[in-house]
């Protein structure tokens, strides 16, 4: 091919492949997440309306449902125009189910750790436990007569349970529920004994003196539950539970668009009115990058993968 035919070819590719991002975005971004209501919608909107003045293009947030919300995004095009904004249960359902439709590290292209939300060990204040090491002395003493309250089977709370089971080498029934909110309510009432509720539906009933708060399921500290311990540094060396949100692009979008992406979308979580409405809905902003996110997925795929298989948990 002559010289002069080879220059325009190659732009033209080079175009192609980095998804033109010099005029990017030329038309509406949509957001698809699950349903109205949970965490992730609420999310998607805090982070709709302000990414859409920093990209000048009209931000939709679009609610699927969760399992439909996934395979969508996984099959759109891969130009930076759909977007998927999810939790756990991309990167944990292909543990859970079978045949599931998608496969988290091939489907999608991280685009960035948005917030993290921990769970608090909570126990009913007729339980004789007032930090972790007496909850697991009690739950050995007293063999299989301990039981703790979790919503959705491979929730996080119900993870969250059962990682401690694993890990004290405790056994607790797992007494389910049909959400996290009959769940607390049935701690509340003393029909449980212990559960792990995420921060946002523990910490009221906490302040409230229903329940007692024995420590904070993450590796430091969180503001989310102030004054209360680390599992990890309270009896339970190495436990960690927390709950993930992370916006992602279909796999094969551009680093060039994923980039911009991941800038415009951590300075909108930089910004004081959105992290501290996050704070205030039980999560705290992280504007992780793509690299941190997708550390965080393989992370939490090794460990909780194998707790799920070891547990024989499954969907319900």
């Amino acid at each position: 091919m002559p010289p002069s035919r080879i220059l325009p070819v190659v732009l033209t590719a080079l175009c192609a492949g980095a998804a033109c991002a010099q005029n990017y975005p030329s038309k509406p971004v949509r957001i698809v997440t699950s349903v109205t209501g949970g965490s992730l919608d609420l999310t998607a909107r805090l982070i709709a309306p302000k990414l859409a003045e920093r990209l000048g293009q009209q931000v939709i947030v679009d609610n699927r449902g969760g399992v439909l919300s996934m395979e969508m995004v996984a099959k759109a095009p891969a130009d930076g125009y759909t977007l998927l904004l999810a939790s756990g249960s991309l990167w944990i359902s292909q543990f859970l189910r079978d045949n599931v439709a998608w496969d988290a590290m091939r489907d999608y292209a991280p685009i960035a750790l948005l917030a993290t939300s921990p769970n608090i060990i909570v126990v009913h204040p007729s339980l004789p436990a007032r930090s972790i090491r007496e909850l697991i002395a009690l739950a050995k003493a007293r063999p299989s007569e301990l039981n703790y309250s979790s919503g959705q089977a491979g929730a996080s709370a119900h993870l969250a349970g059962e990682l401690f089971k694993a890990m004290a080498g405790v056994n607790i029934q797992r007494i389910a529920y049909k959400g996290q909110g009959p769940a607390m309510l049935a701690l509340i009432t003393g029909e449980a004994q212990l559960s792990f509720p995420n921060a946002a539906s523990a910490t009221p009933f906490i302040k409230a003196g229903r329940i007692i708060g024995l420590a904070v399921t993450t590796l430091q500290p969180s503001a989310l539950a102030p004054g209360l311990p680390t599992a990890a540094a309270s009896g339970l060396p190495g436990y960690e539970s927390r709950a993930m949100l992370g916006m992602f692009a279909p796999a094969r979008t551009s680093s060039a668009v994923v980039d911009q992406l991941h800038q415009e979308i951590a300075s909108v979580l930089k910004s004081a009115d959105v992290k501290q409405r996050l704070f205030d809905s039980g999560s705290e902003a992280i504007a992780g990058s793509p690299a941190e996110m997708t550390a965080a997925m393989k992370s939490e795929m090794a460990t909780t993968g194998k707790l799920i298989k070891d547990a024989g948990i499954r969907a319900e």
